[in-house]
């Protein structure tokens, strides 16, 4: 497998770990400065880096953009317009509906690791980055079926749980479950140490509530400025609910109601269990054989649908018929309630499918 990587900060150089360590890929990279070049190099993150972008992608059958959210969609085009035409070209992007929208290039997906850390850069890369991550997959209409399951099973050797998901539901995911909490977390930190400075004290010791409520506080500039505003109106949306739910608590507070409190809070404790829940959630693996017609978008479609249904496809293959006009996609699905919830979601497309 050759392997390009433009970008080496943490994500970048930490794929490029991955392919090599667990894939025994041969990984180019490109990143415009050369200090972080050379320190991948360096590191053994890549076995090669590229003068040029054109120059690390020409031969690579997968590309990883890995560059600041607001460059994505031109980085994307320069990757497409020089990678080989059997290249498949991913970016990890927070943000999904503007790279997206501006590339319907067959060869790319979108995607997303949910993964990562307080530090940047590629000192700080790590080929166990992405174990058991969720990586998320915005296939669309236009995407080779071929490619997108080339790319689901790298994503799966480095590691990481790929699940399909359209880009504006993903963006709205992570409005509320990663943006929101950056902006509470810089909130806090900042109404602590006014709170300290206004009464003259010096930073008491802090409890792991505190710590942990603000881990991701101050998390790089360059990085987040970009997610906040990509995703703006999203990120505004979740803002507005935080202040209602705040001001729900405030009522409840200056009313001394007890019960409504009590409630707020049991409810909270209920939510977080099935959160977690959801997410460790382990089961043994049911496989599922959908015969498909060969034409564009089939391989997006049955992802998408499973992916908005919760269906967790933990592995995939595909089987042409040697006229390539049909062929068999075969799903690997985590535990059994979901295998029989798939099952019928992929008969209801229309796609006659057995249990194996």
């Amino acid at each position: 497998m050759r392997v390009a990587v433009v970008g080496l900060g943490l994500i970048g150089g930490s794929v490029a770990l991955a392919a090599r360590e667990r894939l025994e890929a041969s990984v180019s990279g490109y990143d415009p400065s050369e200090e972080a070049a050379r320190a991948a190099l360096e590191r053994g993150a890549v076995d090669r880096v590229g003068k040029t972008l054109p120059e690390a992608v020409a031969q690579a059958e997968a590309v990883f953009v890995a560059v600041p959210v607001r460059a994505l969609p031109e980085v994307v085009g320069r990757a497409l317009e020089a990678a080989p035409a059997d290249c498949v070209i991913t970016d990890v992007g927070s943000t999904k509906r503007a790279v997206v929208g501006s590339h319907r290039d067959p060869r790319f997906v979108g995607g997303h690791p949910l993964a990562g850390a307080e530090s940047s850069g590629i000192g700080h890369a790590r080929a166990d980055l992405f174990e058991g991550a969720t990586w998320y997959l915005t296939p669309a209409a236009t995407t080779s079926g071929v490619l997108y399951e080339r790319l689901h099973r790298l994503l799966v050797g480095l590691g990481a749980r790929p699940a399909a998901i359209d880009p504006e539901t993903h963006d709205t995911i992570l409005a509320t479950v990663s943006h929101l909490p950056h902006v509470l977390a810089n909130v806090l930190v900042s109404q602590a140490a006014a709170a300290l400075e206004a009464g003259g004290e010096r930073l008491p010791a802090t409890g792991p509530s505190f710590r942990d409520a603000t881990r991701v506080a101050g998390a790089p500039t360059e990085i987040w400025t970009d997610i906040y505003l990509s995703n703006r109106d999203a990120l505004e949306s979740e803002v507005e609910r935080a202040i209602e739910a705040l001001e729900r608590f405030r009522e409840a507070l200056r009313d001394a109601d007890a019960d409504r409190i009590s409630a707020w809070n049991e409810g909270a404790a209920a939510d977080r269990r099935r959160l977690l829940e959801a997410q460790f959630a382990g089961a043994p693996l049911f496989e599922l054989r959908a015969s498909v017609p060969n034409r564009p978008g089939v391989v997006a479609t049955l992802a998408l649908e499973l992916g908005r249904a919760g269906v967790n496809i933990a592995d995939m293959a595909l089987y042409p018929a040697p006229d390539m006009t049909e062929g068999v996609v075969a799903l690997w699905i985590s535990g059994e309630p979901a295998a029989v919830r798939a099952e019928a979601l992929i008969g209801a497309l229309g796609f006659p499918v057995v249990r194996a």
